[in-house]
């Protein structure tokens, strides 16, 4: 059973129920989470829950009837998310919203064999390097790895490319010298899914820990393995599906992709797919692999070598290179499909700023990213937030933003998320929820201000096509209207619209635009002031990656503190939540609703919320995110940040 504690428990009340559960021969974890603590009693259950329900510091009990408690759903609702830090600060998390590939050879061979195909994994888009040091082989006569030497190898290249490393432990006696050699996370082989010694002792070093299924495992079976690593000191428990044995002899294993949503409903852990031992045969790989990311696994671990051919074990399932590259090209091109955003190792940059913080007025180094190209309200919105002292940084999409904060291409993105005219930019919000290890650090309100950029010589009566952005085109409405015959053209962003009709040359297209976008692309301004009302504003946010974030402070005491949240399915259930604000006495200026992708008719309800400096040093912001996230069913805080007018 889980036992949540209340928050004011005294020390001698939680000691008396630890001794009481003792007692009555339960085996007891205390779990700290961010909103409360628990304690997990695993046991024969001898006693009824209530008994348990009445005694001083007990919030509440949940009965789990799984016979694997802490891995079942029923003990935690949320998908566990695991943070696996490298050695450039950065977290790698397995779960939520990332994929993540874990590559490297089936056996540590040399160490220039591990530096080259380090390098060429990290440049593809592997986040781990994978590489065997104790092999289990099926024959005695087999290459049996290189031991302790192999451990060191495959340390110094994952830490010469950010990547920390994963390896399988074969034996207890390994541990010692793993530990030593600094192994970011172990791996149980399929050979020992049932190795229930080393099962205690893997889990007792409170380590991460990839479990694969063994070949003739039944999802229940291998869920009591979790449990072991779990119930014995290790939260983090990731699963891995690599195949079983069936009467089928075409590839080397059969890989059970319908057990991911199966673990989906049972259990909160991630899931990953080991598709090269799952066929055993090179070409198959890759597909097998893009499988498993649509069946809904949280990343892949395949085998890469340089020179398969040659390897020492298994060469012929490892991938080549190029392979490899191209299988995350793929992935890149289905995680949007499947809601998800795929993990990287951010660009290292030796002599980058270190600190936490910077001055806005010496952040000369920094760069800040926007869609669209010169001339771009964005870029405007960057010029006047950082007051012209940071390098902006064009690219093509929004999306494109946020994949260059996440690698480390950009420090900043500045983005557009609401028109006081046009409306919401919802593409932005759903952004944010993509990209989990994305914060909001800034705001900025610029007024908007459209124009009609052409050729020279063009005239209002010459022209046949304007492009612009959708919100371009809704924010001048009342001047289109006056000219129907004119044919609309959307494009990414109203500074690209300008770009494209310099391409054009020609006097019969236009560009619904800045005036600042006019210069940059050798066009003239055929009429200002083009906008339905001269009150046009739009908000943008500053965004960062919330691990290596650099905060820009002003001289503002009030902040806002935007959150998403989804509701319980019951009545009520949103007037209960804002209730939870207006209690705390938080001005709510912004409610949003988003539809849930894949989700038919539930919400994510987006707010911001002003508070002062001095309440949330008070700690009631921390207070009302924390009740609110008890009534609600999943929440994030996007970001606390100060706005620019």
């Amino acid at each position: 059973m889980v036992i949540v504690l209340k928050k004011d428990i005294s020390d001698i009340y939680k000691s008396e129920l630890r001794n009481f559960l003792k007692n009555n021969n339960f085996i007891v974890n205390e779990i700290v989470g961010e909103e409360s603590t628990v304690f997990a009693a695993v046991g024969k259950l001898t006693i009824d829950y209530r008994e348990v329900e009445i005694l001083p510091g007990v919030d509440r009990v949940i009965p789990i009837s799984k016979p694997y408690k802490l891995a079942s759903r029923e003990f935690k609702k949320e998908n566990t998310i695991i943070e696996i830090p490298n050695n450039r600060g950065q977290i790698i998390r397995v779960g939520g919203s990332r994929l993540v590939s874990i590559a490297g050879p089936c056996a540590v061979e040399s160490l220039d064999q591990m530096m080259s195909i380090a390098k060429r994994v990290v440049e593809s888009g592997a986040v781990m390097l994978r590489g065997g040091a104790y092999k289990p082989r099926t024959s005695p006569y087999a290459f049996q790895g290189m031991g302790v030497e192999g451990l060191k190898i495959l340390k110094e290249a994952g830490n010469a490319y950010g990547l920390p490393i994963v390896t399988e432990c074969v034996a207890t006696e390994h541990i010692e010298g793993m530990e030593k050699c600094g192994v970011d996370v172990y791996q149980i082989g399929a050979r020992n899914m049932q190795n229930f010694e080393l099962l205690k002792r893997v889990g007792a070093l409170n380590k991460p820990v990839i479990l694969k299924r063994g070949i003739s495992a039944t999802i229940e079976e291998w869920l009591m393995a979790a449990e072991y690593l779990l119930s014995s000191g290790t939260e983090s428990v990731i699963l891995c599906e690599r195949g079983i044995r069936t009467y089928e002899k075409a590839t080397r294993n059969t890989l059970d992709l319908s057990a991911i949503p199966v673990l989906r409903s049972l259990t909160h852990l991630p899931i990953i797919v080991d598709p090269s031992h799952a066929v055993g045969i090179r070409d198959k790989v890759a597909p097998m692999a893009l499988a498993g990311i649509a069946a809904g696994s949280d990343g892949i671990i395949v085998e890469v070598h340089c020179n398969p051919d040659k390897a020492m074990s298994d060469g012929a399932q490892s991938l080549y290179p190029e392979q490899f590259e191209k299988l995350m090209r793929d992935i890149d091109v289905l995680a949007p499909v499947v809601d998800r955003e795929v993990s990287r190792i951010r660009i290292y940059n030796d002599g980058a700023k270190k600190e936490s913080k910077i001055d806005k007025f010496s952040s000369d180094k920094v760069i800040c990213a926007y869609s669209g190209t010169r001339g771009a309200f964005a870029e405007q919105a960057i010029n006047h937030y950082f007051e012209n002292k940071v390098q902006s940084l064009s690219l093509s999409s929004f999306r494109d933003v946020f994949m260059a904060v996440h690698s480390g291409k950009a420090d900043y993105g500045m983005i557009p998320i609401e028109n006081s005219l046009a409306g919401s930019v919802y593409e932005n919000y759903d952004n944010l929820l993509r990209f989990d290890d994305i914060s909001i650090v800034g705001s900025i309100k610029l007024r908007i201000e459209h124009t009609l950029l052409a050729k020279d010589g063009t005239t209002v009566d010459s022209i046949k096509t304007v492009f612009s952005h959708p919100q371009g085109f809704a924010q001048c409405s009342e001047f289109l209207s006056q000219h129907p015959q004119w044919n609309l053209v959307e494009c990414i962003s109203t500074a690209n619209a300008a770009s494209d009709v310099a391409k054009k040359d020609s006097t019969t297209h236009a560009a619904i635009a800045s005036s600042k976008a006019a210069a940059p692309n050798n066009l003239c301004v055929i009429k200002t002031g083009i906008e339905d009302n001269p009150r046009n504003y739009t908000r943008f946010i500053l965004i960062s990656h919330k691990d290596f974030a650099k905060q820009i402070e002003f001289d503002k005491e009030d902040l806002i503190c935007t959150i998403a949240f989804s509701t319980k399915n019951e009545p009520g259930s949103l007037y209960k939540c804002l209730h939870i604000l207006q209690s705390a006495e938080l001005n709510m200026s912004r409610l949003e609703s988003r539809p849930i992708a894949g989700q038919p008719w539930h919400y994510m309800f987006y707010v911001d919320v002003n508070i002062s400096k001095t309440k949330k040093e008070q700690g009631v912001l921390d207070l009302a995110i924390e009740n609110l996230s008890k009534q609600s069913e999943k929440l994030r805080v996007l970001g606390i940040f100060e706005e620019l007018n």
